[in-house]
């Protein structure tokens, strides 16, 4: 396996405290900037599903994080979603109509594509 983009995007969750919606907002993030034209004119990928791309995300409460929601971000590929302890907690603004309490959370990614 050959690294050839390695992205970085952060995601927040304003009202919800829901580590899942920050975390998918990070891979979209990250995948958001990146056209991988030169995967497919110099390395001579034909088929865009045979990218690996592994998804490292850092978040707060890793337990809740719903790693297939967040793998299915990433629209082409074999997606492999690694969790680990990371991102923060800070506190917000508590709305009723908005969420679950006064809590952001944020998370970030590292969205690595390879090839063999």
């Amino acid at each position: 396996m050959r690294r050839y983009v390695v992205e970085l995007g952060t995601g927040i969750d304003l009202h919800g405290a829901d580590v899942t919606k920050a975390a998918t907002r990070a891979v979209r993030d990250a995948i958001s900037r990146s056209c991988l034209c030169g995967l497919f004119e110099i390395a001579g990928l034909a088929d865009p599903d045979e990218m690996h791309v592994r998804v490292h995300v850092a978040c707060p409460f890793p337990d809740r994080l719903d790693a297939t929601a967040v793998g299915a971000e990433v629209p082409f590929g074999r997606v492999t979603v690694d969790v680990t302890d990371g991102g923060m907690v800070t506190r917000g603004l508590h709305v009723d109509r908005l969420g679950a309490g006064d809590r952001i959370v944020v998370a970030l990614a590292a969205v690595t594509v390879s090839i063999a």
